[in-house]
């Protein structure tokens, strides 16, 4: 066994790629020096011929990986803030996502879209801190957030072995997490198939990255009264609707934590889909960043919009009494 951070899952998972299938290389900015750590030393071991250092024009080399895909390669992009993907949402919705399927499958795009510290950084402010996976899921666009190094580990290797686009976000708040783990069994996880971190009776809780972490807090400490199932979705899309179905056949109660803003984001999709079609017994709660959310400089300001234990626990013990 050996401890692996969630930093350092990335750049096994992508150097073990690399070194897998020569057709892999990575592009963006800096990282031939690894300025976000996943990068480092890739450049020494497969040349700069896979370790592509671009101009500053996010458009430019997005769209550049399109072709590339297409010619028969496996580009990985690293994005150093999770506001560049508005800049090239075109690009990945509407250029790589739709090629496969106008021209029924022929083309194939394995591009993946990598983000390492997505969402809020202390004193990141508005223009870097957002967490814009709900708007990739919503488009149908691949879309994955590891909450642990060892999934970390698992779902970039899916991602970049995939044949369509793949949009992975690394959560911030996930970056210090460390994991004992046998390197020796470090797997790809497949997409589409969520993870019960803990199993519960009464309520179950659909955490999505850095907040299962919170969510296991929460359970740990609601645990003499409340028994909480921790539910990580892994992937947004394809989500895995019957996973979740299964554990509220089981609990019967609802609540959503989740890092977008709160219309329209991905919390309201996984109520409206689970109050269709799935077994509740009271109305499901979520905890999100308010409408339209800007996180502000101000520690104190960045840190009250963000979706905390204290809110969770309020909405746990809401679903549950509502239900006594």
């Amino acid at each position: 066994m050996a401890i692996l951070s969630y930093g350092k899952a990335l750049q096994r998972a992508l150097r073990d790629e690399m070194g897998l299938d020569d057709q892999v290389l990575v592009l963006g900015e800096d990282i031939r020096v690894g300025v976000n750590n996943v990068t480092t030393g890739l450049l020494a071991k497969f040349g700069e011929e896979r370790v592509i250092d671009t101009p500053l024009s996010e458009q430019a080399f997005t769209s550049f990986a399109t072709g590339l895909a297409m010619a028969g390669l496996r580009p990985v992009i690293e994005f150093q803030i999770p506001s560049l993907l508005f800049l090239v949402f075109e690009q990945i919705a509407n250029q790589a996502h739709k090629f496969s399927l106008m021209t029924g499958g022929q083309t194939r795009i394995p591009v993946t879209y990598f983000v390492p510290g997505s969402g809020s950084k202390t004193g990141w402010a508005g223009q870097h801190s957002d967490h814009p996976y709900s708007l990739f899921a919503h488009v149908g666009v691949k879309t994955v957030v590891p909450a642990t190094p060892s999934d970390a580990y698992g779902l970039f290797v899916t991602a970049i072995r995939d044949d369509d686009p793949v949009v992975i976000f690394a959560p911030a708040g996930a970056l210090h997490l460390r994991e004992d783990v046998d390197i020796a069994s470090l797997a790809p996880v497949p997409l589409g198939v969520g993870r019960v971190h803990r199993p519960g009776d009464d309520v179950t809780v659909v955490a999505v990255g850095h907040l299962v972490q919170v969510a296991l807090d929460a359970a740990e400490l609601l645990a003499d009264q409340i028994s909480v199932e921790v539910f990580d979705p892994r992937t947004l899309h394809p989500f895995d609707w019957a996973g979740l179905a299964a554990s509220l056949e089981k609990t019967g109660r609802l609540v959503v934590i989740d890092d977008s803003n709160r219309f329209c984001g991905l919390g309201a999709e996984v109520i409206a889909t689970a109050a269709e079609g799935m077994r509740l017994t009271t109305p499901p709660k979520r905890v999100t960043r308010p409408d339209g959310a800007v996180l502000p400089f101000a520690r104190d300001l960045d840190m009250a919009l963000q979706p905390g234990s204290g809110q969770l626990i309020n909405a746990i013990q809401e679903v549950v009494k509502a239900a006594r």
